[in-house]
């Protein structure tokens, strides 16, 4: 079975009732994109905590998928006279039939934190059998191994964690970062998270891996203090929890901070000084890691 993709250009106010009529007369699916995405203009709508709420791209792509007998341009009379939209820039392109499951698939290979450390999709072997594989597929969850900041944590937890070590790992997402500490030799490790799914992807990769770990809602979780403290969450939270955080590390317990860009990294570490002996960042590419021994 093949398929054709509408694409119609679209601005901020006529992006959404565009995206719903072509799913009212028919479309399979319809999404809103950003027409600058992957250039200098790329515009940035989901913002950190505090923040106002997601918006819309101020120039967009609606992208609708339909099955490929359909006449293109009686589609677009349609929305035309539905919206009252005239003169609508379209383009549109055949799909053909593939197996969708191997070409997403063909896009994740194994990740290499370090010589022995390895984040595995669980459709391929690992490269090094030998080594530390974590077991993780791309899900729901944020933290598959290949953002600049869960690799700046995992090559750090191999410097840090050692046997009998507690860890707290705050803002969890898929229990990468505690997944990766219990197979370093920690003997308990708390993961924590405000959403949901979080947990409950959480807890299926540890399944999957074999280890043992504790996975709660931020609401929900036990008071513990930890030789390590690892948090991998935008930056305008760390500072927020930073009380908490420093509260939650044993003295002389390290902390290691994430999703922070480099242009952050001295308000953060400055407010992390207060309670921490903080080191010199580590950068990769415009991400920063901060780590510290509590004072």
């Amino acid at each position: 079975m093949a398929w054709v993709s509408l694409h119609i250009e679209a601005q901020s106010q006529n992006a959404d009732l565009l995206s719903d009529t072509l799913m009212d007369i028919g479309a399979l699916s319809a999404s809103i994109e950003d027409a600058n995405a992957e250039t200098a203009d790329e515009q940035p709508i989901f913002g950190e905590p505090g923040d106002p709420p997601p918006g819309i791209w101020n120039k967009n792509i609606i992208s609708a998928l339909f099955n490929d007998d359909v006449d293109i341009p009686s589609i677009i009379a349609q929305v035309e006279a539905i919206t009252g939209f005239k003169n609508l820039a379209y383009t549109c392109e055949n799909i053909a039939e593939q197996d969708w499951v191997r070409a997403t698939q063909s896009q994740f290979e194994p990740i290499k934190i370090t010589e022995d450390l390895w984040i595995v999709p669980t459709w391929h072997d690992a490269p090094n059998p030998n080594g530390i594989n974590i077991v993780l597929d791309p899900g729901l969850a944020f933290g598959t191994g290949s953002h600049p900041t869960t690799h700046l944590c995992l090559a750090w937890l191999v410097k840090q964690v050692k046997p009998n070590d507690s860890v707290l790992d705050y803002g969890c997402g898929s229990g990468i970062l505690a997944i990766a500490a219990k197979k370093l030799g920690a003997k308990h490790v708390l993961g924590v998270d405000i959403d949901a799914q979080a947990i409950i992807s959480s807890e299926f990769n540890a399944a999957q891996n074999q280890v043992s770990a504790d996975f709660y809602l931020a609401t929900q979780s036990p008071k513990m203090q930890a030789d390590i403290v690892v948090a991998n969450i935008l930056s305008s939270a760390l500072s927020v929890l930073a009380p908490a955080l420093a509260k939650s590390c044993k003295q002389n317990g390290r902390i290691a901070l994430s999703g922070i860009l480099r242009e952050q990294a001295e308000q953060v570490s400055a407010i992390y000084a207060e309670w921490f002996n903080m080191n010199a960042p580590e950068f990769m590419d415009s991400w920063v890691l901060l780590t510290g021994t509590k004072k």
